[in-house]
């Protein structure tokens, strides 16, 4: 991993933030990623969608290198009464020109970490079937606890399940 790595939380966005996200986000839906919106993804929608993210439940990190954003997680808290021991992971994002050089995996350390700090202890989240983010959280300690049959949609209009996982932390 570059050495010039960090991985900061951000409470507020600069239009430069903002800007880097909606690429970012942009970037891994028009190449397939399922994370809730389909091909092509508008500059105009991905600011839509990241100026509402920031709020009391989500935690969002970015993952930089020489100050420019390669990489973002978010950390939802369950605010519910019957539910302030979880948390799901959302929106793992990172440059396609820069995956499996080990950040995906340093964001979701540090959102396990964070989730502990909020006295977390368990973490759920999902993915589509088949792709490589599976690997990853499996190699975290993620268990599959069931699947979803045709959950998503594809750009291609294809139906597809989702997985998913969760992880006691305590």
């Amino acid at each position: 991993m570059n050495k010039n790595f960090e991985i900061i939380e951000l409470k507020e966005f600069t239009s430069e933030t903002l800007e880097e996200l909606s690429l970012l986000l942009m970037d891994v839906v028009n190449l397939g990623a399922s994370v809730g919106f389909l091909a092509p993804l508008s500059l105009e929608d991905a600011k839509e969608f990241w100026s509402k993210v920031l709020s009391d439940e989500v935690i969002l990190f970015v993952g930089k290198v020489d100050g420019k954003i390669i990489g973002t997680i978010q950390l939802h808290l369950c605010m519910k009464q019957n539910g302030k021991h979880r948390a799901e992971i959302a929106k793992l994002l990172v440059q396609p020109n820069v995956r499996r050089m080990g950040i995906g995996k340093a964001l979701m350390e540090t959102a396990e970490r964070r989730a502990v700090e909020e006295k977390r202890s368990i973490i759920i989240l999902d993915t589509r079937a088949g792709e490589v983010s599976n690997l990853l959280y499996k190699s975290k300690g993620y268990i599959e606890a069931g699947r979803i049959p045709k959950y998503a949609e594809s750009t291609e209009g294809g139906l597809h399940d989702t997985v998913i996982y969760y992880k006691n932390i305590e």
